[in-house]
């Protein structure tokens, strides 16, 4: 039997922590190539310590874009994000770049040739859940997580809150009854600040943002809120720990609310799978539910690299459906072509469109009128439900 009653907890951490310093980069690095030629091959990975950024991956696109260029798409991004510390400066910064031709043997498995379609980038699992504890279909704890530190960077951002610095995590658990959530039980946030504040200090500065992203009542118990609980955090970033492409794949995702298959999106063109059908089964699951199928869908796809046509297609709806998980696995397949060409194209992938995925999740984002986040639409939910 189903617990109905629990606790349940997610974290998120910033566009300035070392990892999503890392993820940034590398997308803006896709972003780049993308805006060159929408069929750029790139596989970009980015390690960030103090002062020094290191660039190592495989590209296929325009010569255009040489080694300088790249250095400046990593300095702007590190501007954007917010570096100007002794230890990690956006001008100061070493960066070197390792950058080379994609494979030739990956290459002839994804590329399109003859009666040949183009494959899958790599083998592998991707899923995608949507459920009904949020408006925008996503898993309560991670939604609030997300929009703690958002609304944080955006007080940054706007200098309403200058003595705050890049580097934050944050940790929301929410007590579940009846299966649903209904107020936090604990609040962490650690957050990066300048020299001179106390620890209340930053405690103050940080309550009105939790205040205004929880729901009325569901702050936790005073006690309950941790604020920087080590103490000081004026040391951070890349300078106070190294960072890397693709390490906060649950922030990224789901918050621990469903599985992951494993794959990094960060630093992907939409040809690697690992991203592309990510976004394809988050797509499916949030219009299953959008059409109003189950208050719960995972979705589970599988490729195998070379191969265009999925292995399989797998449908949980956690015992909320109201439809046949098995004739729903059928519908889905004829709903959407779900090769990595048909993805890229029904979703509009292969444009400058990642940078901004970077931080903050992936998931559960309003889509954007230039194309961001188009995974997020729910326009396949009325072809959904007109099948059942």
């Amino acid at each position: 039997m189903a617990r109905t009653s629990y606790l349940f907890t997610s974290e998120s951490v910033s566009e300035g922590h070392p990892d999503k310093v890392c993820d940034r980069i590398s997308d803006a690095i896709v972003d780049t190539y993308l805006a060159a030629d929408p069929l750029s091959r790139v596989a970009c990975e980015t390690l960030c310590t103090t002062n020094r950024v290191v660039i190592a991956g495989e590209v296929r696109g325009p010569a255009s874009i040489t080694k300088d260029h790249i250095v400046e798409v990593v300095r702007h991004a590190v501007r954007d994000i917010g570096y100007e510390q002794a230890g990690f400066h956006w001008k100061l910064a070493d960066v070197a770049v390792h950058l080379h031709a994609q494979s030739a043997d990956i290459a002839m498995g994804v590329d399109s040739s003859g009666n040949k379609d183009e494959g899958a980038g790599d083998q592998g699992i991707m899923f995608g859940y949507a459920c009904r504890e949020t408006a925008d279909l996503m898993p309560a704890p991670i939604y609030y997580a997300h929009n703690i530190l958002k609304a944080l960077a955006k007080a940054r951002h706007s200098g309403a809150e200058p003595r705050l610095e890049p580097d934050a995590k944050s940790q929301v658990t929410l007590k579940y009854e009846n299966g649903k959530p209904v107020r936090a039980t604990s609040v962490v946030v650690s957050t990066q600040h300048r020299e001179g504040l106390t620890p209340d200090d930053v405690r103050e500065i940080v309550r009105p943002y939790v205040l205004e992203v929880l729901p009325d009542g569901w702050m936790c118990p005073e006690e309950d809120f941790y604020v920087n609980p080590t103490g000081n955090f004026v040391i951070g970033g890349p300078d106070g720990d190294a960072g890397l492409t693709g390490r906060k794949i649950i922030v990224d995702t789901y918050g621990g609310a469903a599985p992951h298959g494993g794959g990094a999106f960060s630093g992907k063109d939409p040809t690697k799978v690992d991203r592309s059908a990510a976004y394809a089964a988050r797509y499916l699951a949030k219009n299953v539910v959008a059409a109003e199928l189950a208050d719960r869908c995972t979705i589970q796809l599988a490729y195998a690299i070379g191969v265009a046509k999925p292995l399989a297609l797998y449908v949980d709806l956690h015992g909320t459906g109201k439809v046949e998980e098995a004739k729903l696995e059928d519908v889905l397949m004829q709903a959407m072509n779900l090769s990595p060409r048909g993805i890229r194209e029904h979703l509009q992938l292969n444009r400058p469109i990642y940078a901004r995925t970077s931080a903050y999740g992936h998931f559960g984002r309003s889509p954007e009128t230039d194309g961001g986040f188009s995974w997020e639409r729910t326009d396949l939910a009325p072809k959904i439900k007109a099948a059942f």
